[in-house]
């Protein structure tokens, strides 16, 4: 219908239920007189009649949607008829210089009544008869507040969503068998399995914004009993900026599950380390150094510089960057090895960076057992390169990102990093630059983590393949490592181990189980096997030595080893001969040089 052909046909039955109030007001104060007073009706028709279409105008009643009326609406139309009876007895005591008041009143309910029930029996009609709903999958949404509430009135008012909201469920018993927007609260985040058999429930929704990650896993555990569907509500600031609408729901995420709280920065001593200054990233490139990256480009430094030795991924972060921040700050790609002492010592001195955030390395355990040479020249003495580079630059901070399988490691791979360590750690020894590194766990979604891997596996029809039952290991985000990384820097003060308090160590299989429920199938369909213990690997992981544990941490959920070395001489023997020793020695002495740890010192970073 048009619009034109709308505005005719809701103008002409307005006049008609104005005619009619005023008749029937008419009739019911003088039910017995057969010879109606016509001024005074002609008066109060026409003048209701005028100012009722005047007020109609001011408050919108000719188009709105009325399809989707509300209480907002009705307050609208008992605002608009009001004024129109004002109006009205305003007109009558000009003309008449009396004011009807018991017709007025009268026809004032009688108005309501049919103006009213004329908008929303167009609403009734499409919830009952047109609104289609045998298409519709039937959706349970946990917490019945006030996000609650919004997503189950939009869901209802929504033409294009193929969710029909049901019932509620809410931990607050206060609201049990309340109703919201015609829903009922049916019981408790524990009763989900038992209302989603009684309704038939096809899909959760999760809606509760300020849900933590601990309380998250313990209601996805309830909805994981159940074969269906969990989406969670989009986060809050994107609802509130308009980036998504309350409706757009996400999938539940690995990351949503590790059942820890992310770490708060200290942004304002970030913010005086990095903004405005010149910023080296090292592996730019991967997955740890183009966030780190994108963590750094929020402080508006003013030389970003970009070294990695694939092209490909330079070029990636480089365009990303440049697309997200234009030229607010100057964004340098450096194609660069970092086992190349002439080129790194090169750009080092040529761009005299403030703040150096190394993060190039080897990193995938099986392989690095194959190939312990590579090892050693990527991890130490690449990173030897770096350091000795920055040191002779007089660069402010250096912040190396290392890892837990550095701590007792039992694999080239962590040696090689816990060396790297030593090697940062004598440097700070002497130098004016803060020489400091970081471990973390492993990294959900990194190039070597075991989310990739696993997601194929489902998308192949399984099975997922996990080496050990018993295997454990510390999860963090990409965001998470990256923002820590930041934070040590402003931390430092020379020969920290800075490490992330990472919560309760994740079984490798619950992490498959979850990612396989996540993606919408059932264990039984896909399946999970069991490989057995890779070479190097280790069942758990930790993140500090015995020696190196503290109490207390230097910053929230951020605590700080600090050793003290002495015989470097041995990591010295190892730079100068790696080449001319086998493979398996080579193995065995960097294991034995990373595991000598008896004469290290914990001190408190003060």
């Amino acid at each position: 219908m048009t619009y034109q052909r709308r505005l005719s046909l809701l103008l002409l039955l307005d006049s008609a239920i104005v005619l009619f109030a005023i008749y029937v007001s008419f009739f019911m104060l003088n039910p017995y007189v057969v010879k109606y007073d016509w001024k005074l009706l002609l008066i109060s028709s026409l003048s209701l009649l005028l100012s009722h279409h005047v007020f109609g105008w001011i408050y919108h009643l000719y188009n709105r949607a009325w399809s989707y009326a509300s209480v907002r609406e009705l307050v609208v139309i008992v605002k608009a008829v009001t004024f129109s009876i004002l109006a009205a007895g305003s007109i009558q005591f000009l003309i008449q210089q009396d004011v009807y008041f018991r017709l007025l009143v009268i026809t004032w309910m009688l108005h309501i009544i049919l103006i009213g029930g004329s908008r929303f029996s167009w609403r009734m009609l499409r919830d009952s008869y047109i609104k289609p709903k045998t298409d519709k999958k039937r959706a349970l949404v946990v917490g019945a507040g006030a996000a609650g509430a919004a997503v189950v009135k939009q869901l209802q008012h929504s033409e294009d969503s193929d969710l029909e909201p049901v019932a509620f469920v809410d931990d607050d018993v206060k609201k049990y068998k309340l109703q919201l927007h015609g829903i009922k609260v049916e019981g408790t985040v524990a009763d989900i399995a038992d209302v989603i058999f009684k309704h038939n429930i096809d899909q959760i929704i999760i809606a509760i914004p300020s849900l933590g990650k601990k309380e998250l896993q313990r209601i996805y555990e309830e909805c994981a009993k159940t074969n269906a569907k969990t989406k969670i509500l989009p986060l809050i600031e994107d609802v509130m900026t308009g980036k998504v609408s309350v409706s757009e729901f996400r999938d539940v995420e690995v990351e949503d599950l590790l059942g820890r709280e992310p770490v708060e920065l200290d942004i304002q001593s970030i913010s005086e380390m990095v903004s405005g200054q010149t910023v080296l990233v090292t592996g730019a490139g991967g997955s740890i150094g183009s966030e780190i990256c994108r963590q750094v480009s929020k402080f508006t430094p003013s030389q970003l510089l970009l070294l990695g030795h694939g092209e490909n991924s330079i070029y990636q972060i480089d365009m990303e960057l440049r697309k997200a921040y234009g030229t607010r700050f100057e964004i340098v790609p450096l194609i660069a090895d970092i086992q190349d002492r002439e080129r790194i010592m090169e750009i080092m001195s040529l761009y005299q960076p403030h703040v150096v955030y190394h993060a190039a390395a080897h990193k995938h355990v099986p392989l690095m057992e194959y190939n312990p040479q590579e090892a050693v020249k990527n991890n130490v003495i690449g990173t030897k390169n770096v350091a000795e580079a920055a040191d002779i630059a007089g660069v402010g901070t250096f912040v190396m990102v290392s890892t837990d399988k550095a701590v007792n490691p039992t694999n080239v791979m962590g040696s090689t990093k816990r060396i790297a360590e030593m090697v940062v750690q004598n440097l700070a020894l002497t130098s004016p630059t803060r020489f400091v590194a970081v471990r973390f766990g492993n990294v959900l979604g990194s190039r070597g983590s075991v989310i990739p891997l696993f997601k194929k596996q489902i998308q192949a029809g399984g099975p997922v393949t996990v080496t050990h039952p018993d295997m454990t290991r510390y999860f963090m985000t990409i965001p998470e490592a990256s923002r820590l990384v930041l934070q040590a820097g402003a931390l430092a003060r020379g020969g920290e181990i800075f490490v992330l308090d990472m919560g309760e160590p994740v079984k490798i299989v619950d992490l498959a189980r979850n990612l396989i429920r996540l993606s919408g199938y059932t264990i039984e369909e896909i399946g999970i096997e069991f490989s057995g213990i890779r070479p190097g690997e280790k069942m758990y992981e930790e993140l500090l030595g015995e020696d190196e544990v503290h109490s207390e941490a230097v910053f929230p959920k951020i605590f700080v080893g600090k050793s003290v070395l002495e015989e470097y001489e041995k990591v010295v023997q190892l730079i100068e001969g790696y080449e001319t020793f086998d493979r398996e020695y080579l193995r065995e002495f960097v294991l034995g040089l990373a595991n000598h740890r008896e004469k290290e010192l914990l001190e408190v970073a003060r």
